[in-house]
């Protein structure tokens, strides 16, 4: 009887474990969305976790407060992902010049990711499609590894920025 269970069981979990293991339809914008999905997550848990009174907060008198470098990310994500979607492109410096509180720039930085999310789910053949960039001809492909990137990097300054003030990043806080 124990014997039969094992089996039964067995047969049963070969298929359930083979279905998770199964390689995604699109594998190259599905590790782009997947880095970038990390990246944007934790930069919005810091947006929310910031208080508002340091949303004027700046190391040094030559970078962004930390509401500009959230405003940053928010407008040049906004741009990037347009030129992926073949959408018509807003200045990158849209949200930084205009939201100036924590409401609207978290509330923007939301509404980027939103946007974005569009373009993480293009297909592999469709991010091969060229697109303007900065005045270039850029493939889909590269406007959405640099997007992920550029939001990978102004987390690391985010992070400096947490630190500095005494905070925790949301990287570091576990799950």
């Amino acid at each position: 009887m124990k014997r039969s269970a094992f089996i039964l069981a067995t047969l049963f979990a070969v298929p359930a474990f083979a279905q998770n293991t199964a390689a995604p339809s699109n594998p190259a914008v599905s590790g782009l969305q997947m880095t970038w999905g990390m990246m944007t997550g934790y930069i919005t848990r810091a947006a929310e976790q910031m208080p508002e009174s340091d949303y004027s907060y700046k190391p040094v008198a030559t970078v962004r407060t930390f509401g500009e470098m959230i405003g940053h990310v928010a407008g040049a994500q906004n741009m990037i992902c347009a030129a992926a979607l073949g959408d018509p492109q807003k200045s990158e410096d849209d949200i930084e010049k205009s939201a100036k509180t924590k409401a609207a720039l978290v509330a923007a930085l939301k509404a980027s990711n939103e946007y974005c999310a569009k373009a993480y789910q293009m297909s592999d053949a469709a991010t091969a499609g060229m697109t303007k960039l900065f005045g270039q001809d850029r493939s889909k492909a590269f406007a959405l590894s640099l997007n992920a990137t550029h939001v990978g990097e102004h987390y690391g300054n985010i992070v400096t920025y947490m630190r500095m003030k005494g905070m925790v990043p949301p990287s570091s806080q576990g799950q």
